[in-house]
C-alpha cells in the first residue's frame, strides 16, 4: 500500500512550482488531491497531468486572501471525495514580493497584500479545513521561509508574515494536537522550479550553491517529498516544528 491510499489532500497554490510537484507526489502516493490555485488554467493543467499519469485530482480555483473561496475550496473537496485529511497550504503572491521592501520604504499596499496572503489567508484555509480534518484526524502543511528566522536587510513583509505563518502553525499544534491534528511548516530554500529553469544566472547559481551543504540545488520535488512525509503516518509524531528543507543552509 502506498503512503497516503485513501487519504484526501488539498494543495493550495499548485498551479506551478512547488504546489504543482506535491500535488503529483501526493497523488503518486495514492491520495486523491484538490489541486487549487488562484489560476484555474493552471490549475485545471496540473490535475489534468496527475489524471494522466493514474492519479486522482480534481482543480478548484480558490482565491487564498478571499474567505469565500477557501470556503468553497473546502466543500469541493468534500463534494468530491467525501472529506478531507491533509491540506498543504502553498500560495504566495509573487508580485507583491518582488515589490517588498525594508520598514521605511515599502508601500503599505504591499505590505497589507503580503498579510492578506501569507497570513490571512493561511488562517483562512485552517479555520476552513479544520472541521473536516477533526472529523479523520489530519496533518496541515504550511510553506514557510528561512526569512521569519535570518533577518534580513529587506523584505520586511515576507519576513514578517512567515514569522506569524510560524506563530499561527505552533497555535493550531498546540490547540488541536490532542484531537489528531497535526501543523507543521516547511521552510524552503532557493529551489529551481520550471519558471526560474533556464533564467538563473550562473554567478547566482554558484552564490546560492555556495551558502548550502550540500553538492546541489534543491528542486520542487525535494519539498514535495517532504510534504508527502508530514501528511503521511510517517509522520505521525512530528508535529508544531518548522523543518527546514534547503541543503543544510540553515541550521536550526
Amino acid at each position: 500500500m502506498r503512503r497516503l491510499d485513501n487519504k484526501v489532500i488539498a494543495v493550495v497554490g499548485a498551479g506551478s512550482g512547488i504546489g504543482a510537484a506535491t500535488a503529483g507526489r501526493l497523488a503518486a502516493e495514492g491520495a486523491a488531491v484538490m489541486v487549487a490555485d488562484v489560476n484555474s488554467g493552471a490549475a485545471r493543467s496540473v490535475a489534468a497531468g496527475i489524471v494522466a499519469d493514474g492519479g486522482k485530482a480534481t482543480a478548484v480555483t480558490c482565491d487564498i486572501a478571499d474567505d469565500a473561496s477557501v470556503a468553497a475550496m473546502v466543500r469541493a473537496a468534500v463534494t468530491a471525495y467525501g472529506g478531507l485529511d491533509g491540506i498543504h497550504v502553498n500560495a504566495a503572491d509573487m508580485r507583491a514580493i518582488m515589490s517588498d521592501g525594508d520598514a521605511l520604504d515599502v508601500s503599505l499596499e504591499i505590505f497589507d497584500r503580503t498579510m492578506a496572503v501569507n497570513l490571512r489567508g493561511h488562517l483562512l484555509c485552517t479555520r476552513h479545513a479544520m472541521p473536516e480534518l477533526l472529523k479523520r484526524g489530519g496533518a496541515i502543511v504550511y510553506t514557510s521561509s528561512g526569512a521569519a528566522d535570518m533577518g534580513e536587510p529587506t523584505r520586511v513583509s515576507y519576513a514578517v508574515s512567515k514569522a506569524g505563518l510560524q506563530a499561527l502553525m505552533r497555535h493550531v499544534a498546540s490547540r488541536w494536537g490532542k484531537q489528531g491534528v497535526r501543523a507543521n511548516a516547511i521552510a524552503p530554500g532557493l529551489v529551481i522550479t520550471e519558471q526560474l529553469r533556464g533564467h538563473f544566472p550562473e554567478d547566482l547559481r554558484q552564490a546560492t550553491l555556495a551558502i548550502t551543504r550540500s553538492p546541489r540545488l534543491g528542486v520542487s520535488e525535494d519539498i514535495a517529498a517532504m510534504v508527502a512525509m508530514l501528511m503521511s503516518d510517517d509522520g505521525a509524531w512530528i508535529n508544531g516544528q518548522v523543518l527546514g528543507v534547503d541543503g543544510g543552509a540553515m541550521f536550526r
